[in-house]
C-alpha cells in the first residue's frame, strides 16, 4: 500500500487512474450512507491528487471526523477515518441569571446536545455568545469555561462552569447639551438610574445595554412629542471602572428648536369620507408638533379603515420640516389596500366545548366585510366565558385570494366541571366545610348546573341551580335555583337569633348591549326566625312578657331577701322560709314590642327583582382594567307576609397609572325600607359593614348600629325553699326549688347606673357590655375604597397574585334608631369609619387566600377592630 498525504500531492501518481473501488475504514457510529453521499468521486471516475484532496475536504465538512488518512491499493482508494467523539452528558453549573433550560435549548439548536457529535468550534461559539449575553446584562466580570472529559467508547462529557460575577452598578448618568429641560426632569424618564437606597430591591441601578437603548428611545420621544424635530443623541459613552463594578454613562444630545404645525394634508386613497377621517386628526395647525399625536392619529385612521373592511390598511404620518420657518407640514398617506372579507371563522383547541358555544359569541360574521373591532370583540367575549385559560386570534390569508381571510381563534381550555370537597378557615366565618358538583360548561353546551352543600359555624347551605345563558339565540338567559339555608347570626358578631329559609327563584337576563344587561328575578321563600335566650329588644320585647294566665307566677320581696342575709348566720338552708306572693300585671315593666312581637316569626314571601349591569372588566377574577357597575332593586310582592324593598348600587373602576401600577376605585351604596303594613326593613335584611370586601381593619359585620341589651326578670335569685302565708310549701314543680321573681320595695340601680327596677316592680337583669355591642346592621350602607395595585417583587408570574395599598371608608346607618342602641345614626359623614393598609390576594394551588394588614384611622371605642385579617380555602 502507498500512503497518499493530502498536503503532499506530488507523491500521488503522476498519471490519473480509474477508480475500481472506494472503501471507508474506521466507521463506528457514523453510517456509511452519509459518508459516500458526501464524496465527490465514485467507482469508475478518474482520480488524481486534486480530486483526492477535494474528497478529503468534503469528508471533513461533514463534521463527523477528527482525522482522515487516504491510502491507495492499486486502483482502490481507501479513506481511513477517525470519528469525532459523541457527547455522553452536558452539565452546567453556576448559572442563575440565565436558566439552564434556556442554555440547553440554545446548544441543542446548534447541534450541541447529548447523543450528538462533539464539535469544539461550536462549543467555543456558544461560550463566547454566552459571555456576550452576560456583558449585555452588565456582568462584565462574568467568565464561562468548559472542561471536556474523555470517556470510554469515544465519548466525552462536557462540563460548563459559569462564574456570573456581579452586575456592575450605575454610579452616575450625565446628560450633556440639555438647556430646555433639566437633568432631573430627563432622568425621571429613564428606567436605569444611579444607585439609590432602594436599588437593592428594585435593581434599577443594574446596567443593561437593552435598557439603555430603551431609555434613549424614551428621551427621543420626549423631545419629539414636544416639537423638537431636530433633536438627536449625538453620542453615547459607557465607561467601566477598573474593577469592572461601576458604570458611568454620558449622553451628548442636541435639542434644536421647537416646530409648529403649518399644514395638515391627506394623501392616498381615502375610501371613507375625508371629513370622517379629519375628525380623527389630533394635531392642530399652529400648535406645537407632537410625534405621539401624529402616531396616534395614524393608528386611529388605520382602525377606522380596518373596521370598514380594509384590515390590511396602512396610514403613515410623514412630517416635512422647514428649518428656516421652524414649521412642519404633516401628510397622512392612506393606503387602504384591498377590501377584505371573511371566508371562514374557525376554532382550535376546544376539545370539550362545542363549536356552537364559541360561535354564538362572535360578532364578526362569515362572508361579510372584515372588521378588526368585531374580530377582537369576539376574543374578549370568549375570555369572559370563563371556560378558557387563554384565547388568541389570528387572521390568515386565503391562498390565491387577496381579498379573503380566515379568522382562527385558538383557545386553551381549563376545567369547567368539578366534583370536589373543600375545607378552609375564615376569620369571619370560622371552619369552612363544603362539597359541590359544579358544571359551568355542562357537556360542552355552555349551560351551568350546580349542586352544593356548605357548612361553617355560621351557616349551612344546600343549593341546586341551573342556568342556560342562551335560552334564546339572542342571548336571553334563563335560570332556576332551589335552596335551603340555616344561619346562626350570633356566630358572626351579630345579635342572637337564627333563621331557617327555603325557597325557589327564577331568573331571566336580557342583553341590551355588548356590555350591558338587565336581569329579572322572581321567587318564593319561607323564612322562620328563632330567638335565643339573649335576644335583644329590637327583635323581641325584653324583658319578655310573663304568661300569668296559664299558671300563677310567684315573687319574694327584695326587703325580705336583705333581712334574710342579716339573719342567716349558720342556719341550714332547708330550715329557712320566705313569704311569697303572686305576680300581677302591674308589677311588670312596660317595654316596646320587638319585630317578632309585631309581625310574628314565620313568613311566606313572594319577591321580584330587577338589576342592571355594565361590565367592561378585562377578566372576571383579579381584573386590572375596565369597570363594572350593578344597580339592583328587590321588592317583596304586596300581600306577602313581608313587605319591603332594597336598592343597592355597586361599582368599581380600574385606572392604569403606569404599565405596572393601577388604581382601583370602588363604592357600595344600599338603602332599604318597609312599605304597606311593614313600617321598616326587616332586621334580617339589614346591611352590614366591616371586614373583607368592605372596610378592612374592623371585624366582619361589626360596624354600624349595635343591638340594645337583652333583659330578663331575675327568677333564680335564691335556692331557699319558699312557703306561702300559711306555711305550706308551694306545690309547683318549678317553684319547689325555691326560685321566685324578686319584687322591689323601692327603685334600685346597678353599678353602671342602670335601673334594675322601679317601686313595686319585678327586678330584672341586663346583658353585658359585650352582648350590648353585638352588631345589628342598618337599612343604609355607604362604603368607598381606593386600592393602588402593584406587582409583587421577585415573582415572575403575577397572574395569581394581586397586591395593593388600600384606603377603605364606610359604615352602616339606620333611619329609625331606638334610644337604647349604640353606634346608631342616620347618615352622618362624620360617623364614617376609615382604615389604610396593605392587602394580598393569592389564587394558590390550595385555593384562594386573602390577607390584609390594616391601621384604623377613624373609629370610636365601641368599634371592634382587627389589624390582621385573613381567609383561606382548599379544594381537594
Amino acid at each position: 500500500m502507498i500512503a497518499l498525504a493530502v498536503a503532499l500531492s506530488g507523491h500521488v501518481q503522476a498519471n490519473s487512474f480509474r477508480i475500481e473501488d472506494i472503501r471507508v475504514e474506521g466507521l463506528q457510529r457514523v453510517s456509511a450512507s452519509p459518508v459516500f453521499a458526501a464524496l465527490p468521486i465514485a467507482s469508475g471516475d478518474f482520480a488524481d491528487a486534486e480530486s483526492i484532496r477535494t474528497a478529503v475536504k468534503s469528508l471533513f465538512a461533514t463534521g463527523f471526523f477528527d482525522d482522515i488518512e487516504v491510502l491507495q491499493d492499486g486502483n482502490v482508494v481507501i479513506f481511513r477515518v477517525k470519528e469525532r467523539p459523541t457527547i455522553s452528558e452536558i452539565t452546567i453549573k453556576g448559572n442563575k441569571a440565565i436558566k439552564t433550560e434556556a442554555l440547553m435549548d440554545a446548544m441543542k439548536k446548534n447541534d450541541l446536545a447529548e447523543g450528538q457529535i462533539f464539535q469544539r468550534g461550536t462549543l467555543d461559539i456558544i461560550l463566547n455568545e454566552l459571555e456576550r449575553q452576560y456583558v449585555a446584562q452588565g456582568r462584565y466580570s462574568a467568565d464561562v469555561t468548559a472542561n471536556i472529559v474523555d470517556l470510554p467508547h469515544n465519548q466525552v462529557k462536557v462540563e460548563i462552569q459559569v462564574d456570573e460575577g456581579k452586575v456592575a452598578s450605575i454610579k452616575h448618568i450625565n446628560i450633556v447639551g440639555n438647556e430646555v429641560f433639566s437633568d432631573k426632569e430627563l432622568l425621571e424618564l429613564f428606567e436605569l438610574t444611579s444607585t439609590g437606597w432602594l436599588s437593592w430591591i428594585t435593581s434599577d441601578d443594574r446596567y443593561a445595554r437593552e435598557k439603555l437603548k430603551g431609555d434613549i428611545e424614551k428621551l427621543e420621544s420626549y423631545y419629539l412629542d414636544r416639537g423638537y424635530l431636530d433633536f438627536r443623541v449625538v453620542s453615547t459613552q459607557v465607561s467601566l471602572s477598573p474593577d469592572q463594578k461601576s458604570v458611568y454613562i454620558t449622553l451628548n444630545i442636541h435639542e434644536g428648536d421647537v416646530y409648529t404645525v403649518n399644514k395638515i394634508d391627506l394623501a392616498g386613497e381615502l375610501i371613507v369620507p375625508e371629513q370622517q377621517i379629519r375628525q380623527l386628526v389630533m394635531l392642530r395647525e399652529g400648535a406645537t408638533f407632537s410625534q405621539v399625536l401624529m402616531t396616534s392619529t395614524s393608528e386611529y385612521m388605520t382602525s377606522l379603515l380596518g373596521n370598514a373592511g380594509y384590515t390590511n390598511a396602512e396610514v403613515k404620518g410623514i412630517p416635512t420640516p422647514n428649518p428656516e420657518t421652524k414649521t412642519v407640514d404633516v401628510t397622512f398617506f392612506v393606503n387602504p389596500s384591498q377590501r377584505v372579507y371573511v371566508r371562514r371563522i374557525e376554532f382550535r383547541g376546544n376539545t370539550k366545548t362545542q363549536d356552537e358555544v364559541l360561535r354564538r359569541e362572535m360578532r364578526q360574521m362569515e362572508a361579510s366585510s372584515a372588521s378588526n373591532a368585531k374580530i377582537q370583540q369576539g376574543k374578549v367575549r370568549l375570555e369572559r366565558l370563563g371556560f378558557f385559560k387563554e384565547v388568541n386570534v389570528q387572521n390568515k390569508e386565503v391562498p390565491g385570494a387577496s381579498d379573503l381571510i380566515d379568522v382562527e381563534y385558538t383557545v386553551e381550555e381549563q376545567p369547567s366541571a368539578s366534583i370536589n370537597a373543600s375545607i378552609g378557615y375564615s376569620q369571619g366565618y370560622g371552619l369552612l366545610l363544603g362539597a359541590s358538583l359544579q358544571h359551568n360548561n355542562w357537556q360542552g353546551s355552555g349551560k351551568q348546573v350546580g349542586i352544593s352543600v356548605n357548612h361553617s359555624q355560621y351557616q349551612t347551605l344546600y343549593n341546586f341551580s341551573y342556568v342556560d345563558p342562551y335560552f334564546t339565540p339572542d342571548g336571553v338567559s334563563r335560570g332556576i335555583s332551589l335552596y335551603y339555608s340555616a344561619r346562626d347570626y350570633a356566630k358572626i358578631n351579630v345579635a342572637s337569633y337564627t333563621t331557617d329559609t327555603y325557597g325557589l327563584n327564577f331568573s331571566f337576563g336580557y342583553p341590551i348591549s355588548e356590555i350591558q344587561r338587565l336581569n329579572y328575578t322572581f321567587g318564593y321563600s319561607h323564612l322562620s326566625v328563632k330567638t335565643g335566650s339573649y335576644t335583644v329588644q329590637e327583635i323581641r320585647r325584653t324583658p319578655f312578657e310573663l304568661d300569668l294566665t296559664s299558671r300563677p307566677q310567684f315573687y319574694v320581696k327584695a326587703s325580705d331577701l336583705a333581712r334574710l342575709n342579716d339573719l342567716l348566720g349558720g342556719v341550714p338552708v332547708e330550715d329557712v322560709s320566705l313569704p311569697v306572693g303572686v305576680v300581677t300585671e302591674d308589677m311588670l315593666v312596660s317595654t316596646p314590642p320587638g319585630f317578632v312581637d309585631i309581625y310574628g316569626d314565620e313568613f311566606d314571601s313572594f319577591t321580584a327583582g330587577i338589576s342592571w349591569m355594565r361590565n367592561t372588566l378585562n377578566r372576571g377574577i383579579m381584573a386590572t382594567r375596565g369597570s363594572k357597575q350593578t344597580l339592583t332593586l328587590d321588592v317583596s310582592v304586596p300581600g306577602s307576609d313581608l313587605e319591603y324593598y332594597t336598592l343597592q348600587y355597586e361599582g368599581q373602576i380600574f385606572v392604569p397609572l403606569t404599565q405596572q401600577l393601577t388604581m382601583r376605585f370602588r363604592t357600595s351604596l344600599g338603602y332599604g325600607d318597609g312599605y304597606g303594613s311593614m313600617d321598616r326593613l326587616p332586621f334580617f335584611k339589614n346591611f352590614y359593614s366591616g371586614g373583607f370586601g368592605s372596610v378592612r381593619g374592623f371585624r366582619r359585620s361589626s360596624l354600624g348600629p349595635h343591638a340594645s341589651s337583652y333583659g330578663n326578670y331575675i327568677s333564680d335569685y335564691t335556692d331557699y325553699l319558699a312557703f306561702d302565708s300559711n306555711g305550706d310549701g308551694i306545690n309547683d314543680t318549678y317553684q319547689e326549688t325555691g326560685a321566685a321573681y324578686v319584687l322591689c320595695d323601692q327603685a334600685l340601680t346597678n353599678s353602671q347606673g342602670r335601673q334594675l327596677c322601679g317601686e313595686n316592680e319585678l327586678m330584672r337583669s341586663y346583658g353585658s357590655l359585650y352582648t350590648r355591642n353585638r352588631a345589628f346592621g342598618g337599612n343604609m350602607l355607604v362604603e368607598f375604597g381606593a386600592d393602588l395595585i402593584f406587582p409583587l417583587p421577585f415573582i415572575d408570574d403575577q397572574r395569581s397574585f394581586q397586591t395593593s395599598l388600600f384606603l377603605d371608608v364606610g359604615n352602616v346607618f339606620d333611619t329609625e334608631c331606638s334610644e337604647t342602641q349604640v353606634n346608631c345614626y342616620s347618615f352622618d359623614a362624620d360617623e364614617l369609619r376609615a382604615s389604610v393598609g396593605i392587602g394580598l390576594n393569592w389564587l394558590s394551588p390550595m385555593g384562594p387566600l386573602t390577607f390584609s394588614l390594616a391601621k384604623t384611622l377613624k373609629y370610636n371605642e365601641s368599634d371592634d377592630r382587627e389589624g390582621f385579617q385573613f381567609s383561606l380555602g382548599a379544594p381537594f
